[in-house]
């Protein structure tokens, strides 16, 4: 059965955008250090992505090439969707619902869900398997939380740590289910 797993950067103090979504912080990718993030290799192991609506409106209105290639993306919304991917469709109804959306997508690979507050309905469910965080050194003061409003204690096993360049530190956590508590 496919994973969930979470890959995303966060400010020092918890935020995944700053005000009015405002990306400009994040540190954009170096040819000279390849995938030194892991994000190509990630990607590569996903047969679907799982988005929020408002994740997906930051993501749409990027420049540079869709960076979700042909991978399909299934955008939670219960407005209307306009977009000039081809792979993407959007989906509704409870984060549960949403994630077996997800799995019926998957040929081959896991889940990657994307948005804060996907993040913490899933957490709050114990759906999420896996999550890697690249702490970002900055501290932004406001924005969208990620874990803000979660509605219980989590408990998490640290697989992996990595520090990259710039003072980033990336951290890869296992979720820990109830019964292992």
């Amino acid at each position: 059965m496919p994973r969930v797993r979470i890959f995303i950067a966060c400010s020092l103090d918890g935020y995944i955008s700053g005000a009015g979504d405002d990306l400009s912080w994040l540190p954009e990718p170096s040819e000279e250090l390849g995938d030194e993030h892991g994000f190509d290799g990630f990607l590569s192991q996903m047969g679907a992505l799982l988005m929020g609506r408002n994740t997906f409106n930051v993501a749409d209105a990027y420049e540079g090439d869709w960076p979700y290639g042909d991978l399909p993306v299934l955008v939670a919304t219960n407005r209307p969707l306009s977009t000039r991917q081809s792979t993407v469709r959007p989906v509704i109804g409870p984060i549960n619902e949403l994630i077996e959306d997800a799995r019926d997508c998957c040929k081959e690979g896991d889940i990657y869900l994307d948005g804060g507050n996907l993040i913490r309905q899933a957490l709050d469910e114990n759906l999420i398997d896996e999550m890697t965080i690249t702490i970002v050194p900055i501290i932004l003061g406001k924005g969208s939380p990620l874990f803000s409003g979660v509605k219980m204690r989590q408990s998490l096993k640290l697989r992996h740590s990595k520090t990259l360049q710039d003072g980033m530190v990336q951290l890869t956590y296992r979720t820990v289910p109830e019964q292992e508590r």
